[in-house]
């Protein structure tokens, strides 16, 4: 009896402890990564939703600094960051051919829009976007850009490129460059019923609309890829090159694939995967 008793005891032990070896490892992230990542993937909550799920996958936690686009880069430059996910494919290409990374990787895409006052004052509605700075110009209508070396903004300015304009020489008391992320940009624009541009992301999951309405859309010009790189640890000797390519493996991943194509505010999808592009 004392024999069978002591097996029994053994017997539970083993399992215990082979419960404690292979049981909710996951569950428990055993390391922290940094992603620099652009205001529109937090403030839009796509992160709040995939990362957990990157956790269970992985038992791997992700801390994100949310900035623009420049800025993320920069931390990434600095060794602020394991990894970066950012929004303008020509700095991020400078980003790799300066070694910061050896590879940048195509995740998903969405569009800008231009949104305005519902009286449109400048008459910018179903034009192109550039276009329809034009006629804001001309008007002289209250608009608000980031001015924060975002995505965004170094769209935007693209774009005002683009109508032939020295905006420099135009640009007076209606162009309010505000300096902050697309959260304040769009309070603010929405308190003085200004035109912006914004990501369609952000612009469904912002609730102070007041009188602002898409205006600009479905234009070639306004598509938006992001895309994901591992800094590289030549550069940055402390950075954690295997857990933030476990990242950035997941995200091109189908699962992570998957992920961002099921997210959804008010029915309407977010982001659109898209890791096979170049």
């Amino acid at each position: 009896m004392d024999r069978l008793r002591r097996s029994a005891l053994s017997l539970g032990l083993l399992i215990a402890v082979l419960g404690l070896a292979t049981g909710p490892v996951l569950a428990t992230p055993q390391e922290t990564i940094t992603v620099a990542s652009t205001t529109s993937t937090e403030q839009s909550g796509l992160f709040k939703d995939l990362l957990p799920k990157f956790t269970l996958a992985s038992g791997i936690s992700v801390k994100v600094v949310a900035l623009g686009t420049g800025q993320a880069l920069d931390a990434a430059r600095r060794g602020d960051a394991d990894v970066a996910l950012v929004h303008d494919t020509t700095a991020e290409e400078k980003f790799v051919s300066e070694g910061w990374s050896t590879k940048r990787y195509p995740v998903m895409y969405n569009d800008f829009v231009l949104v305005g006052p519902k009286d449109d004052p400048a008459g910018a509605a179903g034009a192109s976007v550039v276009e329809a700075l034009r006629k804001i110009a001309a008007a002289k209508a209250s608009f608000v850009s980031r001015g924060d070396r975002s995505g965004t903004h170094t769209a935007e300015l693209r774009y005002w490129n683009e109508t032939g304009l020295d905006l420099g020489a135009v640009r007076g008391d209606w162009y309010k460059d505000v300096g902050q992320g697309m959260g304040p940009a769009l309070n603010t624009a929405s308190a003085s019923n200004a035109y912006l541009l914004t990501d369609r992301g952000i612009w469904l999951s912002f609730k102070n609309r007041g009188d602002l309405k898409i205006l600009v859309e479905g234009d070639k010009r306004l598509f938006n890829q992001y895309g994901v790189m591992l800094v590289n640890p030549e550069k940055h000797p402390h950075v954690k090159a295997k857990a933030g390519q476990a990242f950035i493996d997941w995200l091109v991943s189908t699962p992570g694939q998957n992920a961002i194509a099921a997210y959804r505010i008010g029915g309407e999808q977010l982001f659109f995967p898209n890791a096979g592009a170049r």
